[in-house]
């Protein structure tokens, strides 16, 4: 089953994108181009803050979609996913039909019979009203194409894993007491992973591949000015130059493109006119998160900021 393709070409996936603010080199316009026209999803990797989580919110928007994002967590599983039943609600609906339900075994010979003539309405109790869609049921079950976000899939375990592969493969799924449910129409599926742990083969085979890296300074600085238009053109110059130079370090958390626009918004809020070691030092905890990173940056600084 493979949804109506939305996508032109992976230079109307740049210009689509370019208009709602994100820079999409071309080859994640053609991985976006390529899983619209093939129906596969796509497992974006990389670091943390280069945009993995903002490329399915630009999609959906892109496509005038609604984004459904399912945050993964060591320990979720399928019914945290997938659905559950409300059973507040259920119990509460019994409370209320107490009168019916012992007309119904009020003549029952035994409690085996009484059981089963309790069974023969599971219907009335497991049906519809009662069911709770999480994300990817709710994905599955959308009235039109929407876009499915399996963010940091890397932070779940195996198992779940294989019951992502078995949904994602035919878009449907079993629910006992309501029977097969299958997609009215298969959603754009991006799964991301910081690498937090090595996906499985088989997950590969299932994607296409997609790796965001940090950006060149080129690309860093039409992101930055996408996003802080406000900027001036100088001092983005140095903000990236100075990020770009901070990357080369061995530091625990190399800073991230978020925490480039977010230096760049502080900045701007600060009337910063240029980026002197004093302004560096006063804002560095916007771009480096770890003590012994700003040790080992304080070092380097009058050398970094020296380097024109």
């Amino acid at each position: 089953m493979t949804a109506s393709p939305s996508l032109a070409s992976p230079a109307d996936v740049e210009e689509r994108f370019r208009a709602l603010g994100y820079i999409a080199d071309r080859r994640i316009a053609t991985s976006m181009f390529l899983a619209d026209r093939l129906g596969k999803p796509v497992l974006v990797e990389g670091p943390a803050g280069v945009g993995k989580t903002e490329l399915a919110k630009t999609l959906a928007r892109a496509l005038g979609t609604e984004l459904l994002r399912l945050q993964c967590y060591e320990g979720l599983d399928e019914g945290k996913a997938l659905y559950e039943w409300a059973y507040p609600k259920q119990l509460l609906y019994t409370q209320i039909l107490r009168e019916k339900i012992g007309e119904i075994v009020g003549d029952s010979g035994s409690l085996a019979e009484a059981v089963d003539r309790i069974a023969a309405e599971d219907s009335a109790f497991f049906s519809e009203r009662f069911l709770l869609e999480r994300p990817l049921l709710r994905a599955l079950r959308a009235p039109r194409r929407v876009v499915l976000l399996i963010d940091e899939v890397d932070r779940s375990e195996q198992e779940f894993e294989a019951f992502l592969l078995e949904v994602l493969s035919d878009f449907q799924v079993s629910v006992p007491e309501l029977g097969t449910l299958t997609a009215n129409e298969p959603p754009f599926v991006l799964l991301t992973s910081n690498n937090a742990r090595e996906m499985t083969d088989a997950l590969r085979r299932r994607c296409l591949h997609l790796w965001i890296d940090y950006p060149d300074a080129g690309r860093e600085r039409a992101i930055v000015q996408a996003r802080v238009p406000e900027a001036a053109p100088a001092l983005l110059a140095e903000v990236v130059r100075v990020v770009q130079a901070l990357r080369g370090l061995d530091l625990k958390k190399r800073p991230s493109v978020a925490e480039t626009i977010d230096w760049m918004r502080a900045l701007v809020v600060l009337h910063a006119e240029s980026l002197g070691e004093a302004l560096v030092r006063e804002t560095l905890s916007l771009v480096i998160k770890y003590d012994g990173d700003a040790t080992r940056v304080l070092q380097e600084l009058p050398g970094i900021i020296g380097a024109r």
